[in-house]
Parts: structure tokens; C-alpha cells; sequence
């Protein structure tokens, strides 16, 4: 069994915050910025728009894409570090604005590798027959978690949401397969400190604001995915040669440069989208998908490479072929 992609979609919050923008509460500049992040606007949910807000509007463009109605559908996966609240979990929500009474919806806290951990946890479900079709989201609301007076990190996280239907399809058991071919996920604990939110229900009972250690995290990112590449590699047999599109998590651009480099991956395969989103944590990836599906890039055949990285540390990849 094979979980193949029927269809995308994404959202994205009216407003649209520039450099120019930040420049004017915080000591910065679009030159500065560019330069060390290659992001040039981000997106900011308004005052009551919630991640199930973004979440529900993404999924539901996803859903006509794919041709599928919501009852269709019997799980829900989705991925965010910032819900609506400590429980219930915001796919529930998500669920019952779509009219969805049946199946089961939980969310998946892994940060920026959330949508990959979300995408290989939906093809466990839809392999072992435990569902049938699936919407996988990415959403946050990271402006909620930012110190707006620190530089160093307000300039680089934006709002947003992607998500993709799954289906269980029977396949040969062969990379000529369309769906999911591989998955791989790791973790490392030891590294909390480099990239964190200083707040918690348990711990400080606060919501808490976003710490980052952007050297430390820079050096990892590009050495850490390595092994979860590699990995794909193995397992199917392909090499970066075969890789039609690769779409990494939208962090920075020099780091999607330099793990496009580091892995022989051409730049022209390379698809970003960090310069009109900014860092929209888990939903990065679905966000940078549906671009390049409803742009007409990403055709069907295509072998696409999924990448992320982030707090935990987490990381993780998805090799499908379209």
C-alpha cells in the first residue's frame, strides 16, 4: 500500500508584514534581513484568527483539489506548535468545522519537522489499513509566540497553513509507485536549549516567547538532515540526481542553499518560498508544495524530496514520487 497525494492547498493571513515594515518598530533593515535570511515579507494572522482558523481554510482548499468530500475523509493529522489551546487538540476543531463526525483527528508537536512527521505518522495509519484517506495539515500562528523586540528572531517566523489529502492505494512495491516511497525521523534531546519557547503550561504557566540560538541552529541544520536523506537514498535506491524537486523546510535561505549544496542537489531543483512567507514553521513545507503544484511545476511522476528540521532537536524526510 501506497499513500498517494490527491491534492493541495494552503492559506495564508491578509496581512502582509515587509521589512520595511519591521524596520519601523524594531533596529533592523530589508537590506539586513535579505542578506542573512533571504526573506523579504511574512504573513500575520489578525486579531482572532486562530491556527484552526488557518488550518480549516487550507484543508479545505486541499480538499477540492483532490476532488474529495470532507466525509470522505476518516483522519486528521495536524501538525503545530502553536494550537488554539493546551487541549483540546486544534484537529479536533479542525474536524468539526468540516461536518466530520466520524474517523479520529489528533495534532503532532514537532515543531518545524512537524508536516514530515505528520506525513510518515498518515502513511503508517493508511499502510496498516487503519485509514483510508487523510488530511495531513501544517499551521501556525508563531507571531503569537515572538518577542517583538528581538531582532533576531521577530524578522524571521511568519503565519500560515498547507495541507495535502492521502489516499491508500495498492501499488507494485517499487519506486515506479506513485505516493510515499520512505520516511525518516529523528530526534535529539540534547539540544533543547538552542532553540526553544520559554513558556509553558506546566512549567511557567504562560504561553512564553521564542528563544533561538541562530548560529548553533544554522550549523546543525546543515549537518543534521544528512543522515535522514542519506537514509531515503538507501532505501529506494535514488540519489540526488533523481530528485525532480526538492522542498525543504523554508527556515533561511543560506541554509536551503547550503543543504542543497552539501547533498549534490542542483539549484534549479531546489523549490523556495521563504522570501514571500518567512519561517512559517510546520506549515513551510505544504505551503512551498501547493506553490509548486498549482504553478505547475510539480507534475505527476515527479520524485519530490521533503526536509525539515527543528526545536527538539527534530528532523525528518519524505522521499514520494507525485
Amino acid at each position: 500500500m501506497r499513500s498517494t497525494v490527491l491534492g493541495t492547498g494552503s492559506y495564508l493571513p491578509a496581512k502582509c508584514l515587509t521589512n520595511d515594515d519591521l524596520a519601523k518598530t524594531v533596529d533592523t533593515s530589508d537590506e539586513w534581513i535579505v542578506q542573512r535570511t533571504g526573506i523579504k515579507q511574512r504573513h500575520i494572522a489578525a486579531e482572532g484568527e486562530v491556527t484552526s482558523d488557518l488550518a480549516f481554510n487550507a484543508a479545505t482548499a486541499a480538499l477540492e483539489s483532490a476532488g474529495v468530500d470532507a466525509q470522505d475523509i476518516d483522519l486528521i493529522i495536524l501538525a503545530t506548535a502553536t494550537p488554539d489551546n493546551t487541549f483540546p487538540a486544534s484537529a479536533v476543531t479542525v474536524q468539526h468545522r468540516l461536518g466530520i463526525h466520524h474517523g479520529f483527528a489528533f495534532d503532532v508537536h514537532a515543531v518545524c519537522s512537524g508536516f514530515v512527521y505528520a506525513l510518515a505518522t498518515a502513511d503508517a495509519y493508511l499502510r496498516t489499513g487503519m485509514a483510508k484517506r487523510a488530511l495531513v495539515i501544517g499551521a501556525e500562528t508563531f507571531s503569537r509566540i515572538l518577542d517583538w523586540e528581538d531582532r533576531t528572531t521577530c524578522v524571521l517566523f511568519g503565519d500560515g497553513a498547507g495541507a495535502v489529502v492521502l489516499e491508500a492505494r495498492e501499488g507494485e512495491g517499487t519506486i515506479a509507485d506513485r505516493g510515499i516511497l520512505t520516511s525518516h525521523l529523528r530526534s535529539d534531546g540534547q539540544h533543547k536549549e538552542k532553540l526553544y519557547v520559554d513558556g509553558g503550561p506546566s512549567a511557567t504557566q504562560t504561553t512564553g516567547h521564542l528563544r533561538m540560538e541562530g548560529r548553533e541552529v544554522f550549523k546543525h541544520a546543515v549537518g543534521m538532515i544528512t543522515d535522514v536523506i542519506e537514509d531515503a537514498y538507501k532505501a529506494t535506491g535514488l540519489s540526488s540526481e533523481d530528485l525532480t524537486w526538492f522542498i525543504p523546510h523554508q527556515a533561511n535561505k543560506r541554509i536551503i542553499d547550503a543543504s542543497a549544496k552539501k547533498l549534490g542537489i542542483a539549484p534549479e531543483k531546489v523549490v523556495t518560498t521563504v522570501q514571500l512567507h518567512g519561517n512559517t514553521s510546520a506549515a513551510s513545507i505544504p505551503l512551498a508544495l501547493d506553490t509548486a503544484v498549482r504553478d505547475g511545476r510539480v507534475k505527476e511522476g515527479d520524485i519530490i524530496l521533503l526536509e525539515a528540521m527543528g526545536g527538539g532537536f527534530t528532523w525528518g524526510s519524505a522521499l514520494l514520487r507525485w
